[in-house]
């Protein structure tokens, strides 16, 4: 067992799935448990970008900026274009299709690599550029924290599992581009790169092993669109960490509503950071016994 004890697991789910991470660790805070010093974080897709967010201030500030009222969205004009791929895409349908059709989970990510530059090719790079100044945008700093974080992407040229950290060479934003990447790759020089939700699932909790106590906040309820057969499974994951000798706390979403094929809905945004912010504070006790 590593001389490291804490690990924390932030899942992916959108825009949804932020918001209810940065309400669980702001529950939490409030109740004097801070989940934010572990020794390792492990930021998958959106779970990227609270990792940096969360750890660059203070989550009960972040937490009331979620909750407050959205503007009204402008009516996108002649020049507004998706960042996430060509229009009439849809992302969800292709991924689903390319899973149904591999035969394990290193088939699956090639597959979905091969796919994702398909899109790519017939991109002039515009997009590219404009999803990394979205993720950009969404970061407090630019500059990789002193806490170890851990980003996770997959490569889709070779379809292997790759993980960012400050010692990568990588930009902080472009490790959280790539991570967040569902649509058309992420380029970062001539590399390419897809969500990191394709490595294992949108939690990626194996990447703690070897540590003594492991917090998974996982907005999709552990759930995964591989076959039960494939090994990627959290409840997998997590019965290996147990077998190890990691004691491991999962938290998932009361309200799994929030977090379908719509997790990208802005307006879902204030619900489910509420609907966390209620959890933390209910199971501030249980995590408290874990985390101390």
């Amino acid at each position: 067992m590593s001389t490291h004890t804490r690990a924390l697991i932030l899942g992916g789910a959108g825009s949804a799935g932020n918001a209810w991470l940065i309400g669980i660790v702001a529950g939490l805070l409030e109740r004097g448990v801070d989940v934010t010093d572990a020794d390792l974080i492990v930021g998958t897709s959106a779970g990227s970008t609270t990792a940096v967010q969360l750890v660059a201030g203070d989550p009960r500030e972040l937490y009331e900026a979620t909750i407050a009222p959205v503007p009204p969205r402008l009516p996108a004009g002649p020049a507004a274009g998706r960042v996430d791929g060509p229009p009439r895409v849809n992302h969800l349908e292709r991924t689903t299709a390319i899973i149904a059709a591999s035969a394990d989970a290193v088939d699956m990510r090639r597959r979905l690599g091969a796919s994702a530059l398909e899109l790519d090719a017939a991109d002039d790079g515009t997009a590219a550029q404009r999803w990394r100044a979205v993720a950009a945008s969404r970061l407090p700093s630019q500059e990789w924290p002193e806490r170890r974080i851990v980003i996770t992407a997959v490569d889709a040229r070779s379809g292997d599992p790759v993980l960012f950290d400050r010692d990568s060479g990588v930009a902080l934003a472009d490790a959280v581009a790539a991570s967040t990447s569902s649509g058309l790759p992420h380029r970062i020089g001539e590399d390419r790169y897809i969500d990191g939700g394709y490595r294992t699932n949108a939690d990626n909790a194996d990447l703690a092993a070897g540590y003594q106590r492991v917090l998974v906040l996982s907005p999709f309820g552990g759930r995964t669109r591989s076959p039960k057969e494939w090994g990627l499974h959290l409840a997998d994951q997590i019965a290996a960490l147990h077998a190890a000798g990691s004691h491991v706390e999962t938290v998932f979403p009361e309200d799994e509503r929030l977090f379908g094929a719509n997790a990208m809905d802005p307006s879902l945004r204030a619900p489910a950071a509420r609907s966390g912010h209620e959890q933390g504070v209910a199971l501030a006790d249980r995590i408290r016994a874990l985390w101390a």
